[in-house]
């Protein structure tokens, strides 16, 4: 039996599925980013446009293999111990953690890199678009080793493919429209039965389709960034709301999972 009562668990679930039904409104600012991938084309220069088309690689890569963007399990733990007090060595000893506290963790360590998030826009839109470069690929690891972060929190471990293809579809989640949102939700329901899972990770064998949306609405974002000066303020705000709605959705989505396994195995251990 989890730590977590029943009663706790349902609570949390109905807060989460309250979370989801609340963002299917898009404001301004995503609407925006909506706007035809065409006209981004017109309007961003080649070097910005090669930038944003290596993103689709680095996440293809990922995905196969974790590559440069896999995160340390040790300084997770050692994250988690400082928030929670509670000492974790593996993966395994985060089993039966109640799910209070990986939410605690999770919300601070969204906090903690939505700050990192901010300085980095802000002094790479210094330069406008001479630093732009350098702000893409920064963004890109800051947002995979956020979600990582999150997911081993929860218990879960990057190493392992599947969970890197829940990874991707935690970012892709966190830029899709409304009938994105709901198609994403409905793949990750029962994501931990194996056949479900793997019917996933086969859809994502054209994962350039799948990435498209995140590098459409990361284009343009950056695109208000290439001003000097004036991308400083578009800079830090681009990537604090990137990188804010991730973790969010990271840790939405990683609660709602565990929650969802230890009401099972609550519901097995009382038959």
């Amino acid at each position: 039996m989890s730590m977590d009562s029943q009663d706790y668990l349902l609570q949390e679930l109905k807060q989460i599925e309250k979370w989801e039904k609340d963002q299917k409104g898009l404001w301004f600012w995503e609407k925006l980013t909506r706007l035809p991938f065409k006209m981004l084309d017109r309007f961003t220069p080649k070097f910005i446009q090669e930038k944003v088309g290596l993103l689709l690689d680095e996440m293809g890569s990922y995905i196969q293999t974790g590559g440069q963007y896999l995160t340390s399990e040790k300084s997770v733990f050692q994250y988690f111990e400082k928030k929670t007090g509670r000492r974790v060595n593996q993966l395994s000893d985060l089993e039966n953690v109640p799910v209070e506290e990986m939410k605690k963790a999770s919300l601070a360590l969204g906090e903690q890199r939505k700050k990192a998030a901010t300085i980095q826009g802000a002094s790479t839109g210094i330069g406008g678009i001479f630093t732009l470069a350098i702000d893409i690929p920064a963004v890109l690891a800051l947002s995979l080793k956020t979600l990582q972060d999150i997911a081993i929190i929860h218990g879960y471990d990057p190493h392992d493919k599947k969970e890197r293809v829940f990874i991707i579809k935690c970012l892709q989640y966190s830029s899709a429209d409304v009938v994105g949102k709901q198609a994403i939700l409905n793949e990750l329901t029962d994501f931990n039965n194996e056949n479900k899972s793997r019917e996933v990770i086969s859809q994502l064998q054209g994962w350039r389709e799948v990435t498209l949306t995140y590098t459409e609405s990361f284009g343009w974002k950056k695109l208000l960034q290439m001003v000097p000066v004036a991308g400083i303020v578009f800079g830090a705000f681009a990537n604090r709301s990137m990188v804010s709605d991730l973790a969010e959705t990271g840790t939405m989505l990683y609660q709602k999972r565990r929650i969802l396994e230890r009401l099972e195995r609550d519901l097995i251990e009382e038959r």
